[in-house]
């Protein structure tokens, strides 16, 4: 009888505020949630709260796409898996994107807080390493955290400069060069990983380069757990996560060996830029009709190709290497492009760059263009493909060869912007050897060289490079020589 009567006091009492009952029912479902997340079970009974009408259809639907993914995870082997991280990283994009709209924000606060939880863990279960170090305490909306961090409307220039000694000589090179040389001052991060990557003395000398003291450094490894990474001896598979852990919010990352005759400022104005928000640099046109198996590959993968994709003469004609990534151009205010970076970043980790992406291709060349692609980021390479900047034979009485150890690139009107390959004439064979080319030339014939042969661009025009064009560089190998002085460098092999 008091049972009774408790209860239909208790009934009363939540007709009369209705309020109450919606708040307990969320929390209810709140808890039921995580109890089954928790426990990796009872995926009938979240459904069934998820169409229990209680919140916006659209998020119902969000969220029964994002529990699939986590009772169905990514694992390996990984070779034939690139696709679908594409297609729930598309997935992924747009749930952000509505999120950030006006419709997301008049959103009310559960289903807002459900949209949040959805993209967070679609996001934990497709890029793990998106999970912290232990000695950060907020582990639970770890793409939230990396978002906000990001300083709104600000742009740099990220370098990654840690694991070898020329590496730090050619960051010292090239932050002298933009800054004292080309007038460049966009605030600069020099990224590495662990203090042994980059030691502090290092770190010091480097910054003592920058007169405009606008150089910070950023370690890696208080942003993301190196544990699945590896990247402290994983040369280039640093260059995305630097991308990600970066401040900036328009990033340009560039190889320590790049050298540029504009300033790094004038990437941010491509057209190409603007209009897509990633902006890539081709390599050259080499070896047609080979690596078939890297072809298939790419096939299989790629099911959809973007309009992107359908203008590369590596996916239409067969060449073999598509992109140079010494330097990327990327806007992670975008959504689409960030979740980009996302996928190229899981290519770069351990696991799957070591069964993948470093087997299959060479290096992280080739995953910024696929992450993009795969992941229906909208990017756009340069018209040109690799270009080349060096010196005349002595024999060419046509003027149209030029040959050299390194790749050119022009801007969007076609002058000289950057090559890469460092100021030394062959960085592979002689550390000492500073020498100004004189010579481009750009869709020409790559005749393929080695290592103390040089590579030559063929039956095209060669173009001198301008007074001031050599100007930059002269000057920027004056620098270099004072750089290697003050590194102590100088002497290295």
């Amino acid at each position: 009888m008091f049972g009774n009567q408790t209860l239909a006091h208790v009934g009363g009492y939540l007709h009369r505020r209705p309020r109450v009952v919606g708040a307990l029912f969320v929390a209810t479902s709140f808890a039921l949630y995580y109890f089954f997340i928790l426990n990796g079970a009872g995926d009938a009974i979240l459904e069934a709260i998820y169409e229990s009408g209680t919140t916006n259809p659209s998020i119902t639907s969000i969220l029964r796409t994002s529990n699939e993914y986590r009772r169905n995870p990514i694992e390996p082997p990984f070779k034939d898996q690139f696709w679908e991280v594409g297609q729930r990283s598309r997935n992924l994009s747009q749930w952000i994107t509505i999120l950030d709209s006006q419709w997301g924000s008049k959103l009310p606060k559960d289903d807002r807080h459900l949209l949040v939880n959805a993209i967070e863990e679609t996001a934990i279960s497709l890029f793990p390493f998106l999970r912290p170090p232990d000695t950060k305490q907020d582990n639970t909306a770890p793409l939230s955290v990396l978002r906000e961090s990001l300083t709104k409307g600000s742009r740099g220039i990220v370098i990654s400069a840690g694991g070898s000694d020329s590496s730090v000589r050619f960051a010292g090179h090239l932050i002298a060069s933009i800054r004292d040389v080309l007038g460049c001052t966009l605030p600069i991060q020099v990224v590495y990983a662990g203090e042994n990557d980059l030691p502090k003395h290092r770190r010091d000398a480097l910054s003592s380069l920058d007169k405009t003291h606008n150089t910070e450094f950023l370690d890696v490894w208080t942003v993301f757990d190196d544990a699945a990474l590896q990247l402290r001896r994983g040369g280039w598979a640093i260059k995305p996560f630097a991308a990600l852990a970066s401040r900036f919010e328009q990033v340009i990352v560039l190889d320590a060996d790049a050298v540029f005759l504009q300033s790094p400022d004038v990437l941010f104005e491509q057209h190409a830029y603007v209009d897509n928000g990633a902006y890539l640099f081709h390599d050259r046109l080499l070896w047609q009709h080979a690596f078939q198996d890297r072809h298939q590959w790419w096939k299989e993968q790629i099911k959809e190709p973007s309009p992107a994709m359908n203008k590369s003469l590596v996916w239409i004609e067969d060449y073999a290497e598509e992109c140079d990534s010494g330097v990327v151009v990327l806007n992670k205010s975008r959504p689409e492009v960030l979740v980009g970076l996302l996928h190229i970043a899981w290519q770069n980790t351990y696991d799957v760059r070591e069964e993948v992406s470093y087997k299959i291709t060479y290096g992280d060349k080739e995953t910024w263009w696929l992450g993009l692609e795969l992941a229906g980021s909208s990017y756009e390479f340069e018209k040109h493909y690799g270009s080349i900047v060096g010196w005349a034979k002595e024999d060419d009485m046509e003027n149209k060869t030029v040959c050299s150890f390194v790749i050119a690139h022009p801007d969007e009107e076609d002058k000289l912007l950057w090559y890469n390959g460092s100021l030394l004439k062959n960085k592979l064979a002689d550390p000492h050897n500073y020498e100004v080319p004189i010579f481009w030339m750009m869709d020409g014939k790559w005749e393929k060289g080695g290592k103390k042969d040089m590579s030559c661009m063929v039956d095209e025009r060669a173009w001198w490079l301008s007074g001031d064009e050599i100007s930059v560089l002269q000057h920027s190998i004056e620098l270099a020589v004072q750089v290697d002085e003050l590194l102590g460098l100088n002497e290295q092999n």
